[in-house]
């Protein structure tokens, strides 16, 4: 009802002028002046202002933002005054998907439309279904590094030399969950360009030199790890809400370290992708490692350039339904391989175990005591030691439950030394025990049993024999062969395949030898499984999956440093950098964040509470990160049936900051 004018032009009921300004009419264009009333509907609104425009087209993206209180309007059933709208509200009326570039880990930029208006998880995931990728909730977006971008000429920078639009390969909602074989998106087959993109995702970045290395940023300390991550969006929020803008540069990571289901019939681009974030970590040396490992990790480098430089993605398996058939009868030859039930329930009944005699290390203070021979058990997913096997049925010296412990490789097959390093959870923060293996063999099926063990499962699982292999495989990369040829070498830069400490340490005529020399053991892998074998080399390292923060613990006068694992919480000394404590969260019980002082406090079992405030990071960084682990860790549960539960990501992760 409009109302009532007096002589001098105001209105005595209660409707008032509210002026919103239109983004698509331009900077300068002036703001629309509607009249409302408290009472009206955001959707009344919005309905009101398409009609006085004037201009015919889909205005079914865009929505109200409101610019002083950062905030969009988009409960279309609110009313102005639920919102607490009054007349000096500055409102815009924008597109809620607009485009930005998106760095990736293969050094590839792509123009793609994003949502500024939901939440950045919700973003990252609709733009991880654009680019084919699953399990959207290990990556996220960060910020780029403005003050390096801006010293740089554009024109020398790698990243912005070729950028791919995709901002009209938008997935339409009849093709939302469609695949092709290979797991290539509808949306990319249609066109040249689409083609051409996602051969950019999905295969590996070939002909780097030994330059390119040289000038990306290198952290040289811990605290220069620290400084990434105050970069990272908050899950939470919109883009809009934090400051980025149109046509801005975000990179796209993988934040959690936890590579849930990797399905090489599925995954291209992801696996991709996590090989390029991985072959820079270790470029860069974000994660130590041996030179033995260094060159494998170099041999698996120059056999993923061979085959990518032929490997072209589009090419589909030929007929993928009898793939799958094979696979199923093999499958149904194994199951009826026990003729009689008795049979088949003597395979049930019997739980494998490990018993023999290892040499056993109990690091201890003040003591210089060495290795001592035990007969150790592992049985189940506990490690019993004990003096003698004569002994093993009474009562064991070292009892240890390896669920939720860490299990550490400490290997040199020049010297001959198979170690695993075990470090075990207590009230008092953890137990260190060194088992010694006299060969290669032992050496695996140990380290397996462990590895199965930590993560609550028995060598009676169907992944045993396959962790063993895997273990030997690595170890037969890092052996050296006396016969190789240097011919091989081709094209490749050898010197960019490893570190620039090692370029500088090792002459190309040393390198391309010991390169090629790992190479001959893995010469007959495929494309696929090189990189997977180079993703899970990396995820062996030991300070694999660390993020790293910057804190003042409650109570202590200096800073230190927090690492931030898939698994774990480090305390680590600042100046020495050694180990000072871990916690794990299967000791957790609750953690809460003072948004008022900006302390983030963890209650574990035991009583034991820990407290500290982030330097280098917002502490909402922080409580997404432990909250994002703790989610990461339930998925397995449901076998992934029930689809990606981001209302308990939020829960975990979301916090309840200050107004």
């Amino acid at each position: 009802m409009a109302g009532i004018q007096t002589a001098s032009g105001e209105y005595i009921d209660s409707s008032w002028e509210l002026k919103v300004y239109v983004e698509d009419l331009g900077e300068d264009a002036e703001p629309i002046t509607l009249r409302v009333t408290g009472e009206q509907h955001i959707g009344g609104v919005m309905l009101q202002l398409v009609e006085k425009i004037g201009i015919s087209k889909d205005w079914s993206d865009h929505a109200l933002w409101w610019k002083q209180k950062r905030q969009w309007l988009l409960k279309t059933n609110w009313t102005l005054d639920k919102y607490g709208i009054l007349a000096d509200a500055l409102l815009i009326f924008m597109p809620q998907h607009k485009p930005v570039i998106l760095s990736l880990p293969n050094q590839r930029s792509l123009r793609i439309r994003v949502c500024f208006s939901g939440t950045t998880f919700s973003a990252c995931t609709e733009v991880c279904k654009i680019l084919g990728i699953r399990h959207p909730e290990e990556l996220s977006f960060l910020k780029a590094p403005e003050e390096r971008e801006k010293k740089k000429k554009k024109e020398k920078d790698p990243v912005t030399q070729e950028i791919f639009d995709i901002t009209s390969l938008q997935p339409t909602v009849a093709r939302e969950g469609q695949v092709q074989f290979g797991g290539v998106p509808p949306h990319f087959i249609g066109s040249p360009e689409g083609q051409d993109c996602y051969k950019a995702l999905s295969v590996c970045q070939t002909g780097l030199t030994p330059e390119d290395v040289q000038k990306r940023y290198k952290p040289t300390s811990v605290t220069d790890k620290t400084a990434v991550h105050a970069r990272w969006l908050d899950s939470s929020k919109s883009l809009m809400q934090q400051g980025v803008q149109e046509g801005d540069r975000l990179w796209l990571q993988f934040k959690y370290y936890t590579f849930h289901d990797l399905e090489p019939k599925m995954d291209a681009v992801r696996i991709n992708l996590l090989f390029e974030q991985a072959r820079w970590a270790v470029l860069l040396e974000e994660a130590e490692c041996t030179e033995e490992e260094m060159m494998t990790f170099a041999a698996l480098q120059y056999h993923v350039n061979k085959l990518s430089v032929t490997s072209d993605p589009m090419l589909l398996p030929q007929d993928p339904a009898l793939q799958d058939l094979d696979e199923a009868l093999s499958h149904l030859e194994v199951k009826l391989e026990a003729s009689t039930p008795s049979e088949a329930l003597e395979g049930i009944e019997l739980e494998p175990e490990l018993q023999e005699y290892l040499k056993v290390f109990r690091p201890r203070k003040m003591t210089l005591k060495g290795y001592k021979q035990n007969w150790v058990m592992l049985k189940g997913t506990n490690v019993s030691c004990y003096k003698s096997k004569e002994e093993a049925r009474g009562e064991p010296s070292i009892l240890l439950a390896l669920k939720g412990c860490e299990v550490i490789p400490e290997v040199n097959i020049a010297s001959q030394k198979f170690c695993i390093k075990l470090l075990v959870p207590s009230p008092e923060g953890m137990n260190e025990v060194y088992l010694r293996c006299e060969n290669e063999q032992q050496y695996a099926c140990w380290m397996a049993g462990c590895r199965l063990a930590a993560k609550g499962r028995t060598m009676g699982d169907s992944s045993y024999d396959g962790e063993v292999q895997s273990i030997l495989s690595f170890l037969t990369l890092q052996k050296s062969k006396p016969q190789t040829s240097a011919s091989a070498a081709e094209s490749i830069n050898m010197l960019a395949l490893v570190s620039p400490r090692y370029q500088k340490k090792l002459k190309l005529k040393q390198l391309s030898p010991r390169i090629l020399e790992a190479y001959q053991n893995i010469a007959q892998i495929t494309l696929m499984e090189a990189k997977l074998r180079f993703i899970q080399d990396w995820q062996s390292l030991p300070d694999f999956g660390v993020s790293y923060f910057l804190v003042r613990f409650k109570g202590a006068r200096r800073d230190e440093i927090l690492g931030i694992a898939s698994n774990r919480l480090i305390r680590i000394d600042l100046n020495v950098g050694d180990v000072v404590k871990t916690w794990m969260y299967s000791n957790m019980k609750q953690w809460n964040v003072n948004w008022d002082i900006r302390q983030v406090s963890i209650e574990f079992t035991e009583n034991i509470n820990v407290a500290f405030t982030c330097v280098s990071a917002s502490c909402k960084v922080v409580h997404e990160y432990i909250g994002g682990y703790i989610f990461m860790s339930t998925r397995a549960k449901d076998g992934g049936l029930k689809g990606l539960n981001e209302e308990l990501f939020h829960k975990l992760t979301g916090g309840h900051e200050a107004l």
